[in-house]
C-alpha cells in the first residue's frame, strides 16, 4: 500500500495542529478496540488514523460518532476503579476545606454555624 503523507491528510484537515488532535482521538479509540475503517493490516494505529483520515473517513464531525457508538456497546469501558485510599484522601481534604470555611464564616458573621458531619460519598 502506499505511504501515506500529512500532505494527504491536510486535504480533509484544515491544519497540521487539527490533524494531530483528530489523529491522537482516533488513535486512542482504536486502541480501544475501534474497529479500523480501512484496510491496513500490521499498520499501527497511528498509521490507520492518518490512513481513515486521508480516505475522509473519519472527521471532526464524526470521530465523537465513535465514542458514543463504543461507550453504548461497551460500557464498562470508560469505567475506573477509584482506590480508596485515594478516595480516603479527597474525603480528608473536602472535609478539612469544610470546616475551615464554617470557622471562616463563624469568624465572619459572629454567629456559630452548626456543622454537618456528611461527606462525601
Amino acid at each position: 500500500m502506499a505511504r501515506i503523507t500529512v500532505e494527504d491528510c491536510l486535504k480533509r484537515v484544515r491544519s497540521r495542529f487539527a490533524l494531530v488532535h483528530l489523529a491522537r482521538r482516533r488513535v486512542l479509540q482504536l486502541r480501544r478496540g475501534a474497529n479500523p475503517l480501512v484496510h491496513a493490516p500490521k499498520n499501527r494505529e497511528i498509521v490507520v488514523a492518518l490512513r481513515e483520515i486521508a480516505a475522509g473517513k473519519v472527521t471532526f464531525d464524526n470521530v465523537l460518532d465513535f465514542e458514543r457508538i463504543e461507550s453504548i456497546e461497551h460500557p464498562d469501558i470508560f469505567k475506573k476503579e477509584i482506590p480508596d485510599d485515594l478516595t480516603a484522601a479527597v474525603r480528608k481534604i473536602v472535609d478539612q476545606h469544610r470546616e475551615l470555611a464554617h470557622k471562616q464564616l463563624e469568624k465572619n458573621s459572629g454567629t456559630q454555624i452548626k456543622s454537618d458531619s456528611s461527606s462525601i460519598e
